[in-house]
């Protein structure tokens, strides 16, 4: 997949993502937007992954400049992925952006990893915003090596297709992408959210002082490929893009919970 972009490099485009600022991913996906539009980089001084749409509120939150390993000038600061896009929409860029867009993602988010992932939490901030957003991750493990250019060209075009078309109020476009090179992607499929099965367990260890503290470690989720989902598009190869509504409601149920009697 190649980057083929036409665009008069007017729109203004924020990059963050749940890894860290010296992230390669978000490096990648830095390069790939600067051919789509101006780009502004904030993003949080750690690593916040699984942190949700966690907000800082009792804490003060401290931003300040950094450069990255390419020598191009970013921001950063000590608040989640959720605080890196408020802050940065609020008053620390010059102007709104016109698309947030979170990644390169070290792991993929699919299914049920949104409810936790610190990637999608920064798309989701940008939509309280009433900014387009993307998310983009890259499926793989420790044992793989990371190639960033399939996610950072999908992430190119479909940043340019925002640019053309837009997006309903709303709405996010959930980006995952199999492990391999460019020429190894099959293609892209839009799918729905699939489901992971989680296989954690509490590790407990003991302090010299005979105290236990605890980690929760696990295997790798298990993963049903239920066909149109995006499980099943990255088990074949391909792209998935998932169109994300914020609204939670299982309204096929709202005439059936009403039935209970409840309300009077």
């Amino acid at each position: 997949m190649e980057i083929a972009i036409v665009t008069d490099g007017s729109m203004y485009i924020l990059v963050t993502n749940d890894d860290g600022i010296q992230s390669a991913g978000l490096l990648a996906l830095r390069r790939a937007l600067d051919e789509v539009g101006e780009t502004a980089v904030m993003a949080p001084d750690r690593n916040w992954s699984a942190a949700g749409r966690y907000r800082k509120l009792f804490d003060p939150l401290r931003a300040w400049d950094v450069i990255l390993s390419d020598g191009s000038s970013a921001m950063t600061c000590n608040g989640t992925p959720a605080d890196c896009v408020a802050l940065a929409v609020m008053g620390l860029l010059p102007r709104k952006p016109d698309l947030v867009v979170s990644g390169i993602n070290y792991g993929a988010n699919l299914g049920n990893d949104l409810l936790y992932s610190g990637t999608v939490a920064a798309a989701m901030e940008g939509l309280a915003f009433n900014i387009p957003s993307i998310a983009v991750s890259l499926y793989g493990g420790k044992e793989k090596l990371w190639d960033f250019r399939a996610a950072a060209a999908a992430a190119a075009r479909l940043a340019q297709s925002v640019a053309e078309r837009g997006l309903p109020p709303g709405i996010l476009l959930n980006v995952n992408v199999p492990p391999g090179s460019p020429e190894q992607i099959a293609g892209l499929r839009i799918a729905r959210l699939g489901q992971r099965t989680y296989r954690d367990e509490l590790v407990v260890r003991y302090d010299p002082r005979g105290c236990p503290y605890y980690w929760v470690g696990s295997e790798d989720p298990e993963d049903h490929a239920e066909g149109g989902t995006d499980v099943a598009a990255i088990a074949e190869g391909y792209i998935s893009v998932t169109p994300i509504h914020l609204d939670l409601t299982g309204h096929g149920w709202i005439d059936e919970l009403r039935g209970w009697g409840i309300e009077k």
